[in-house]
Parts: C-alpha cells; sequence; structure tokens
C-alpha cells in the first residue's frame, strides 16, 4: 500500500492476436439499458432497514485555527444518533500510498477527511452528524458551535509560493533542496529531471522561444456526487457501498483510517456516474463507517453539488515556464520547463506525473525539467483525467507552434522532424518501445480536416499529447458453468461501462464461444485478491490482461479434462476454435469437444472448471495523439466558436472500436470546457463563488461540433491482444491546440486558460495598437 505506481517494467513480449469477434460483431454494452432506463444502482441509490442521514459541517472560512467544537446541543436534539469530529479519530502518522495516479499521505487524509488543528479551505469537514432524517441532520449541524481564530490565506499558486505568503503548515520544509530550508514554506517539494546539457544546447540553437503560461483549476464534471453507505456491525466489520474508481484501495484507506483490520471491511462498487480521477479519494466513506459504529445503525451520506465543489478535488491549477531552442531547419536543440503545480491544502499535487509527459513526444537529446509542489488554501487536488498533462502540454505545444512561425516550417512538419519513436530516450529513465505518435501525425497530414477551407476570422490549430497506461496488481476469476457459458468476476471498476463489454468480447474470442455466452460482473473485495485502481488508462489494458490469463486457466482444465477422457497426456490436446481437440493424428481419433461438452463431463474428471489471476501488470504501452481544430473568433466580444475537430490516437488494438471513439470524444469535449470556459473563482475571503453547473460552465451540446475521431493501430507489444490504454490521451491537446487556433484566426497568442470571451477580447484590443502599427 506504501508503494507509488509506476509506468515502467519488463515482460513478456506478445505476438498481438486479431480479435476476430464470434458471431462477427461487438458485444452490446451490458450495462447500456439499465443506465438510460433509471434501473442501475447507483450509490445513492442503496437503501437499507434503519437508515440514517449522515451530513456534514463544513468551515466557512479559506484558513483558521480550530480553537473549539461544542457538540453538546446537537447530541441532544430528538433524532440525532450521532456526531463526529476531530476528537473521534486517531492521529496518523506520516505514511505514504498509492491512491490511483496521486500519491497520499495518511497524516494529511486523516485531517482532510475532518480537520484537526486548522480548517484549510472553504469546504472542509468539521464536524458530521447521523439523523433520523435530513432536515434533523441539517437542523444539528446549526446547533453545532465552532469557535474559530481566522488567518490569512493565499488561493494562487505564484502568490503561494512567495517568501511573505501566509504559511499552511508549520512543519512543512521544502523537500529537494541542498541544504535544507530552515524556514517552513508553502512549497512541499522541488523535483528536477534532466537529460543532456541544456545550456550547451541552447548555445546551437538559431531559435528560441521563452514563454510563461497559467492554468486555473477545473472539475472533473462528473454528474454524481459523492455518495456512500455504511453499515458497522455489532461483529466489529463494516460493510460500504459508495462510488469509487477503486474499490481494493478504499478497503485499505477506510481501515487505515478508522484502526480497523483490512479483512473487517468489505466495500462494494457501485455504478459510476462519472469519475475521471476524482473518485479515487475517500471522503465521506470513513465518516460513514464511524458515524453508523457509534449510531449502530447503516449511515447514508450524500454531497450536495455544492460540497462536490468546496470540499472534493478539482485539478491542479498551474504557473509553467517553457523555453525551446531550434536550428533553422527545425531541429530542437534543448528544452526547459518550469512546472508550479499547486496540491491544494496538502502536499501531493499531479507534479510527478505531469513532469513525465513534458516533451516525451519529442526525440530530445538536452531537456531540463524543474517543478514545485505547491499548497494553498483550496480543497486538496485529485486526478483529472491525465493529471497535470493538459497544462504542460498547453505550454510545450504552443511554444512548438511558435518554433514553426518562427522558421516558417509547417506546425505538422516540425513535430515530424522531432518525434519521439522507438529507442527514443527519455529525460525521465527509460527508453520508448514501439508506439505510434509518428503514424498519428502522418495520418493528420493527410487528413481530409486539413483540406478543408477558412473563412475570416477562422483558424486551425495542431496539439499532440503522450500518456503512459498503468499497470499494477489486478485480478480476476471466470468460472464455466454448467450449460458451457462463462462468468467472469473482474476487480477494475469499470468507470465507463464499456469495460465489461471489452472483457467479454476478449474472453469469448480465448474461448471461441459467442460473446452472447459470456457474462462479466464486477466483484466486491471479498470475492477476488487485491486489485489496483482504475486509473492511468489501465482499466481495459489490465483488466484484459487478467482475464486472458485466467481464460486460459480454464482452458487449460478444459484440455486436462478432455485428455482424461480420452486417457492421453494434457500435452496431447490442442484448444482451437472453442473445442479440446487431439493435437495430432497420432493422438487418436478423437471427436473434438466443445466448452458445454466439456462443462458437463467436469464432474468426473476433477470437479468445477474454473481460471484465476492474480498479477502484476508492468510496462503497458503508452498512447499518442494528434488533435486538429478550426475555431471562429467574434472579435466583437472574444467569443471563440469550435467549428471542427479531429482526434489521430494510436489505440494499439481497438477492442471495441465505437467505444474506443467515445473515450476520445469524451476527452475532447472535457479539453473543450477546460479551454474555453472552466475555472474555479474566489472571493476575497478565500471562498467558492461558483461551486454549482449554474456558474461553472461545462459544455454542452450546442459547444461542441461533430468530433472525427480516426483510430491508429501500432500493437502494444506487451499485450495479448495489441492493447494500449486510450482514455487520458484525449483530454491533453485541446487547449493548446485551441490556443493555436486562435492564434491562426487572429494573430494574438494566448498564455492563460480558460481562453473565455473577457479574456480573449482583453487580448485582441491589447494587440490593436500593435497590430494596426504593422
Amino acid at each position: 500500500m506504501g508503494r507509488a505506481p509506476t509506468p515502467w517494467g519488463t515482460m513478456i513480449k506478445y505476438e498481438p492476436k486479431v480479435l476476430n469477434i464470434v458471431g462477427g460483431k461487438p458485444a452490446d454494452r451490458p450495462d447500456a439499458v439499465d443506465k438510460v432506463t433509471g434501473r442501475a444502482r447507483y450509490a445513492a441509490d442503496i437503501n437499507l432497514p434503519g437508515q440514517l442521514v449522515g451530513k456534514v459541517l463544513r468551515s466557512p472560512h479559506a484558513h483558521a485555527n480550530l480553537i473549539s467544537i461544542d457538540t453538546s446541543e446537537s447530541l441532544k436534539l430528538p433524532g440525532v444518533k450521532a456526531v463526529i469530529t476531530r476528537d473521534d479519530f486517531d492521529d496518523l502518522e506520516n505514511e505514504y500510498a498509492a491512491s490511483g495516479e496521486l500519491t497520499i499521505n495518511f497524516k494529511d487524509v486523516t485531517r482532510n477527511m475532518i480537520a484537526r488543528e486548522k480548517v484549510l479551505y472553504d469546504g472542509h469537514p468539521v464536524a458530521a452528524v447521523a439523523a433520523t432524517s435530513e432536515a434533523i441532520a441539517k437542523k444539528a449541524l446549526k446547533l453545532i458551535k465552532v469557535e474559530y481564530e481566522v488567518l490569512p490565506h493565499v488561493i494562487n499558486v505564484v502568490d503561494a509560493m512567495k517568501p511573505d505568503a501566509p504559511v499552511l503548515h508549520d512543519h512543512m520544509f521544502t523537500k529537494g533542496i541542498d541544504p535544507a530550508p530552515t524556514k517552513p514554506s508553502n512549497i512541499a517539494l522541488r523535483m528536477t529531471s534532466k537529460l543532456g546539457d541544456v545550456e550547451e544546447g541552447f548555445k546551437k540553437a538559431d531559435v528560441i522561444i521563452e514563454r510563461e503560461y497559467n492554468t486555473a483549476a477545473t472539475h472533473q464534471g462528473y454528474i454524481e456526487p459523492h455518495a456512500s453507505v455504511a453499515n458497522y456491525t455489532d461483529g466489529g466489520t463494516a460493510e460500504v457501498w459508495t462510488g469509487t474508481q477503486g474499490h481494493f484501495v478504499f478497503r485499505a484507506q477506510i481501515a487505515k483510517l478508522l484502526g480497523m483490520d483490512i479483512s473487517k471491511v468489505k466495500v462494494t462498487p457501485c455504478e459510476l456516474g462519472g469519475g475521471f480521477g476524482g473518485k479515487n479519494n475517500v471522503y465521506l466513506e470513513p465518516l460513514a463507517v464511524k458515524l453508523s459504529q457509534i449510531a449502530r445503525r447503516p449511515v447514508k451520506m450524500v454531497m450536495t453539488r455544492d460540497e462536490v465543489f468546496r470540499a472534493s478535488g478539482p485539478t491542479s491549477g498551474t504557473n509553467v515556464k517553457v523555453k525551446m531552442g531550434a536550428t533553422k531547419d527545425g531541429k530542437i536543440t534543448a528544452a526547459y520547463a518550469e512546472m508550479n503545480y499547486q496540491a491544494g491544502a496538502f502536499a501531493g499535487s499531479s507534479l510527478g506525473l505531469a513532469a513525465i509527459t513534458v516533451f516525451t513526444r519529442y526525440d530530445l537529446e538536452n531537456v531540463l525539467v524543474i517543478g514545485h509542489d505547491v499548497v494553498c488554501n483550496r480543497p486538496k487536488v485529485a486526478a483529472y483525467r491525465a493529471p497535470g498533462a493538459p497544462m504542460i502540454a498547453f505550454g510545450v505545444e504552443g511554444v512548438m507552434d511558435e518554433l514553426a512561425e518562427a522558421l516558417k516550417i509547417d506546425p505538422i512538419e516540425i513535430r515530424l522532424r522531432n518525434a519521439a519513436k522507438e529507442g527514443t530516450q527519455t529525460h525521465f529513465g527509460p527508453k520508448l518501445g514501439r508506439i505510434g505518435y509518428i503514424e498519428t501525425l502522418e495520418r493528420a497530414k493527410v487528413s481530409e480536416h486539413m483540406k478543408q477551407p477558412l473563412g475570416p476570422n477562422q483558424g486551425r490549430g495542431i496539439a499532440t499529447g503522450f500518456w503512459f497506461t498503468l499497470g499494477m496488481e489486478t485480478s480476476a476469476t471466470i468460472n464455466i458453468n454448467e450449460d458451457g457459458s462463462a462468468s467472469l468476476i473482474y476487480g477494475t471498476v469499470d468507470v465507463t461501462g464499456g469495460m465489461r463489454a471489452a472483457f467479454s468480447m476478449i474472453v469469448a474470442e480465448e474461448l471461441g464461444i459467442p460473446v452472447e455466452k459470456v457474462r462479466a460482473v464486477p466483484s466486491d473485495t471479498t470475492s477476488l485478491g487485491f486489485n489496483f485502481m482504475t486509473a492511468g488508462s489501465r482499466g481495459t489494458t489490465a483488466g484484459s490482461m487478467a482475464a486472458v490469463t485466467a481464460t486460459r486457466k480454464a482452458i487449460a482444465r478444459m484440455c486436462e479434462i478432455a485428455a482424461r477422457k480420452w486417457e492421453v497426456e494434457p500435452d496431447q490436446v490442442v484448444w482451437e476454435n472453442g473445442h479440446a481437440r487431439p493435437a495430432g493424428a497420432n493422438v487418436g481419433d478423437f471427436e473434438p469437444m466443445s466448452v458445454a461438452q466439456l462443462a458437463k463431463e467436469a464432474s468426473w474428471f476433477g470437479g468445477t472448471i474454473a481460471g484465476h489471476a492474480e498479477i502484476n501488470v508492468v510496462n503497458q504501452g503508452p498512447g499518442f495523439g494528434t488533435h486538429i481544430v478550426d475555431v471562429e473568433v467574434d472579435r466583437q466580444t472574444g467569443a471563440v466558436k469550435v467549428l471542427r475537430y479531429s482526434i489521430i490516437q494510436d489505440a494499439g488494438k481497438a477492442v471495441f472500436p465505437e467505444f474506443v471513439k467515445g473515450q476520445w470524444h469524451g476527452g475532447a469535449v472535457q479539453g473543450i470546457g477546460m479551454a474555453l470556459n472552466e475555472e474555479y473563482i474566489y472571493n476575497d475571503k478565500g471562498q467558492l463563488v461558483n461551486p454549482g453547473f449554474l456558474d461553472y460552465r461545462v459544455p454542452v451540446a450546442s459547444d461542441v461540433p461533430h468530433i472525427n475521431a480516426e483510430i491508429v493501430e501500432v500493437p502494444n507489444p506487451n499485450h495479448p491482444y495489441g492493447v494500449r490504454g486510450v482514455g487520458e490521451v484525449p483530454i491533453i491537446p485541446p487547449i493548446a491546440a485551441i490556443a493555436n487556433a486562435i492564434h491562426d484566426a487572429t494573430g494574438v497568442r494566448m498564455y492563460e486558460q480558460p481562453m473565455s470571451p473577457p479574456r480573449v477580447l482583453a487580448a485582441l484590443d491589447a494587440a490593436a495598437p500593435k497590430m494596426a502599427a504593422e
């Protein structure tokens, strides 16, 4: 639990199989009908007998010492069954663990779930109650008396780094600096990664571009608020139903936070109404279990939309500086980036992951990356689909566009001249394996999109993205039923609904039976061995590897049954086209046996047919993509309209092509929202003023054009079907692509996100005198 995830390692190489779906067509999404008809059960739909309603009292202050909490009047209110504060939880020492793509410190988590010495952001939990109705619970919260000593606060990452900024944690001394500082600050960590000699590289450059970019914190935009139901039994065990991207990870965290054995906590993942990394962290779960323990009744807790925005994790707001140099022929000689990433109230932003992605699309000899992890008075950040990558891509891809303009080289061509390929040495350690980046650029260059004419005030932008694919611990079990059908139990949370269809298709292919004969069902934490969180694009890649491993073990078992029935050795039996067959004519003249026939014989030859997989998946294939976008800019209002959008991405092998395209569409739409509208807005008291979808504007259908998605397939040699992660790359290029398109339309460069109408109009007005003079 204390080990951070890594995408790299060594692994057996596969000759990827072609997926020839039995029956000739993809599986229907098995979750689709229940979801569109309202029959699917989300966490908020779970109800238990005697259930209580849990509510949380949250701080109205961005930064304050927590002097006292008086719950006596609240406890007297009829209908109130439990009230909890910091005093109901043990303090924890520093201990780090992976939670999705980010790393957590339990000392901080126990302070984030409920405030201890201080409140550190607007919305920070201070107390929680359980009552027989929501009305009583809300009234109970008002009766809790809290004494605060309000302190100065800091919201912006640049302001938080200043020497005179209010310090959030007196014990925080910047790590990664030698000699170690003697004064506390808000900079939790300084990291450095380098390759070659950037100073020498810049000396060789004919053109050098250096720019600074700022991005706002943005919300993942999931529709389903956080919700949990907990039941603590008299036997000392806890059952939790929740919306999570990693129920095994949540089980471990709940146990740690409450001082319980992991074996005494059972977590059941419900259908997920969106997560995108925002449901990688515990918020309500330990509070609900503790309230249930005290009240001796089940407790249900559901956040309001206001609470989701104020108290759960958005992505990092950032300040990044990018400097790149190139020769006259467009060869990049050196690249430098400084990345200042907002972590929220506690250390642990997406800095480390973003640093991996900075320049990895390019084959460079001289690179220097410096990063700072910075705390400020906002909610602790969470992952958000390729965490941290869109922000630094905004800078790098913007500078690449400026280099192309300065050198009079086509934007795609300059990327092709510097494109990463198999064998490229990264600045952070490993060399890249077989990848499809060049293929996406070449496809983009000849795409129909590039042939479309542009009108007045219209422009075209190009940007590219890279993301690794996590592997980690993964398990699955397959049971062959008496009628020859198959049941797969998987442990990777299906965050999209399409994973279970993909698993069914792959299992059907392995067994050689119709996909309709396979049912994939999610596990709770008692059904399988540990599974890491569905994050880092690992869901289908890692989950399908466990499914394949388990299925092949079941096939080996079926071959054993046939061998025993035929009285031959198991290695004299092969599996072909859904049947156990003699390996050769010399084995004997036996009729091939189907899955259904073998299932009927199983009881006579050792019993049930099943296969199990408990594997640690490593070195999965990274993904690369190229985006093209056309925009139109209204010079009177600054409004930007997206006209056309194309995604060309390497999927390795698209098991379920329409679903892959759907993932890409979703990522692009989220990226469009980040680029043009989305941001957290705070007042001068450090309070969030747009905690809802009315004032925090995500894209609607009228904001988004038809999105063309083109699948490039360069198989991942580390996966039996050549699959790569596909879910995170598509959110990386949009901010940069749209910024580059705005410049193409107007001649004005944007260095701040979101590129909202007031900001674009201000940039146009500021540039008008210079452009008129030219």
